[in-house]
């Protein structure tokens, strides 16, 4: 039993991620709330996440603001554009819904699978702009050719990252539990699943200073 709970223990180690987890969780939900700094946010917490993964973590909160300070302009710049991009296509369902026109069908599955390919593409995004240097152009491509790619994985992130909040839905009393894990543990989870790819377009060491790059045309 004493061998359970030392501190170089699976359990004790398994303990001191979640609480790791716990404490980002409530850094990035308190950085969301002005919406506007949702982008940096999340790229934040990628930043975080990514070298969770790989332990190469020290701190939680110092990586944290470093990266939220230095990917400021490409996050908020890439949040605004995806931001823009749910507005027109909320209405878009909307006038499809609730207009009391008639709409032909393709159309309609038109609009779903444009929203599904937002949807894979914008998992990577904050992700791409934690790890990589490059446009907002660049990533916004980057994003677009790995969702495409690593479909298999990319539909996994997106059930991760849905499933917390269909289980809040449905049970309500979980809402304490999403408060605590439930952007930090499905992003940890889509690191797992995303890390190898990402590892395949980086510098070796001695390189890392030119960290960017762009899927070929």
């Amino acid at each position: 039993m004493g061998r359970l709970f030392n501190l170089d223990s699976p359990l004790m180690a398994f303990l001191s991620r979640v609480a790791d987890l716990m404490i980002l969780n409530i850094i990035v939900i308190v950085c969301c709330l002005p919406i506007i700094t949702i982008g940096p946010s999340l790229t934040a917490m990628h930043y975080v996440l990514i070298k969770m993964v790989r332990k190469q973590e020290g701190y939680i909160v110092k990586p944290f603001f470093k990266s939220f300070r230095d990917n400021f302009k490409p996050a908020l710049i890439s949040w605004l554009i995806m931001l823009l991009f749910i507005v027109i296509f909320w209405i878009d369902l909307e006038i499809l819904g609730n207009s009391g026109l008639e709409f032909a069908m393709w159309l309609r599955i038109a609009l779903l699978v444009v929203g599904l390919i937002a949807l894979m593409c914008a998992l990577y995004v904050f992700p791409l702009i934690a790890r990589f240097e490059n446009t907002v152009r660049t990533t916004f491509k980057n994003a677009f050719y790995i969702s495409i790619l690593n479909l298999p994985k990319t539909i996994l992130m997106i059930i991760v990252c849905v499933a917390p909040l269909v289980l809040v839905y449905i049970y309500m009393n979980l809402m304490p539990l999403l408060f605590l894990l439930g952007i930090t543990a499905p992003g940890y989870v889509c690191v797992l699943l995303y890390n190898k790819i990402f590892k395949r377009f980086e510098p070796a060491p001695e390189e890392e200073e030119a960290d960017s790059w762009t899927v070929p045309d």
